[in-house]
């Protein structure tokens, strides 16, 4: 058998969390593996699909305010150095909510205290600037200027690119998960193959539940989420940008996107689904779904009732129990760390999570305690959104 390959550190998952912990540990000079079993953004990965929101707005949860902040940043940072690739889309988007609702009363004053830019609508003013949406029940809208949409499945490719460039070796494996306590000494694959590193950082998003039953096996909650393209009428510019920007629906849990890259008009429901396995759920979405975003978005896009759909997806949250992520070392393998815990909101966050887990591991950083497995609970009581 050959030696193992020696690292500093090991990444497990090539998801925005993977890719962006590889990279940021390669910018300050150490020498990283990156190991991915399906490939970047891959169509079963909750990192897949074409596309993300990237918003400031979180409610009260200010952290994840200027986390969006300082990963737009980088973002746009990375993406200036691809070429004749839109991998953010500045569509602004829009909060849409009744009178005096607490997530969006909270969401103003974290905005002006993080100074994001935004502005404010009464029902006359939507009903005026958006008259494609029925506003039924929707009294105020807050509309972010500078946030929009990342380009999701491209942007995680770039992501491993970049990394790839500064020297992050990339190696397509599925790796057996270690056993035992204490330091770990290496990685195996499935192939046999070993690798050897002074940490290892396991960012495999829903799959962790699986790879780490004992500990997360009830405290992460994989679960289906479809996702609907509707084809937009010929020649109707009323449903791409600038006329529609990015859009949640407060009172509706329900969030869409405008027609970008001529795909139609993206529309989710941001409720749970049943809790499944990324490995063998269907990626058929079922009769039922169909029919209730079809009644959906007749109610909401009048003009779009009867419009066809012209492509579906079925993804996954990885939620934890609050809907805040897992970035914590694990309480048994003393080099072994845990980053994951998307819970549906995490992808924008993909360049903060990697400073995160880098500066833990590289500058002694105190974690922060809300993302501590010790905080993570056996039921879901959501409150991140």
């Amino acid at each position: 058998m050959s030696p193992a390959k020696t690292y500093d550190v090991a990444v497990v998952g090539a998801g925005v969390f993977g890719a962006w912990t590889a990279l940021q540990l390669a910018r300050r000079g150490k020498r990283v593996v990156l190991l991915e079993a399906y490939g970047p953004g891959h169509s079963r990965s909750s990192s897949g699909d074409e596309s993300r929101i990237i918003r400031m707005g979180y409610g009260a949860d200010e952290i994840y305010t200027r986390w969006s902040q300082e990963s737009l940043l980088q973002w746009n940072e990375l993406f200036a150095t691809t070429r004749n690739e839109p991998l953010f889309q500045k569509t602004g988007v829009l909060w849409l909510a009744d009178a005096g609702n607490p997530a969006l009363q909270a969401t103003r004053q974290v905005l002006k205290r993080c100074g994001v830019p935004f502005c404010e609508h009464d029902s006359a003013s939507l009903a005026k600037r958006y008259p494609q949406i029925h506003m039924e029940g929707i009294s105020v809208g807050v509309y972010e200027p500078e946030s929009g949409v990342l380009m999701a499945r491209r942007a995680v490719a770039a992501t491993v690119a970049e990394a790839v460039r500064i020297g992050v070796d990339y190696v397509p494996a599925e790796v057996t998960v270690p056993q035992g306590m204490g330091t770990i000494s290496q990685i195996e694959t499935q192939l046999g193959e070993r690798f050897s590193a002074g940490d290892y950082v396991f960012a495999c998003g829903a799959w962790l539940a699986t790879l780490f039953p004992e500990i997360l096996g009830t405290k992460i909650f994989p679960t289906r989420q479809p996702v609907f393209y509707f084809g937009i009428p010929p020649g109707d510019t009323r449903f791409s940008p600038p006329h529609l920007p990015t859009w949640l629906f407060k009172n509706d849990e329900c969030y869409g996107m405008p027609n970008l890259e001529s795909r139609g008009l993206k529309i989710a429901l941001d409720r749970h689904g049943e809790q499944i396995d990324p490995d063998t759920q269907s990626r058929i979405v079922t009769e039922k779904e169909v029919t209730e975003i079809q009644r959906y978005v007749a109610y909401r896009f009048p003009a779009l009732k009867g419009s066809p759909i012209v492509e579906t997806r079925v993804c996954q949250y990885e939620n934890t129990s609050s809907g805040d992520f897992l970035i914590d070392r694990h309480p048994e393998m003393k080099n072994v760390w845990l980053a994951g815990g998307g819970s549906g909101h995490g992808f924008k966050h993909g360049p903060a999570v990697g400073e995160h887990v880098t500066r833990q591991l590289l500058d002694g950083v105190a974690g922060e305690s809300r993302f501590a497995l010790a905080s993570k609970e056996t039921v879901q009581k959501r409150t991140v959104y």
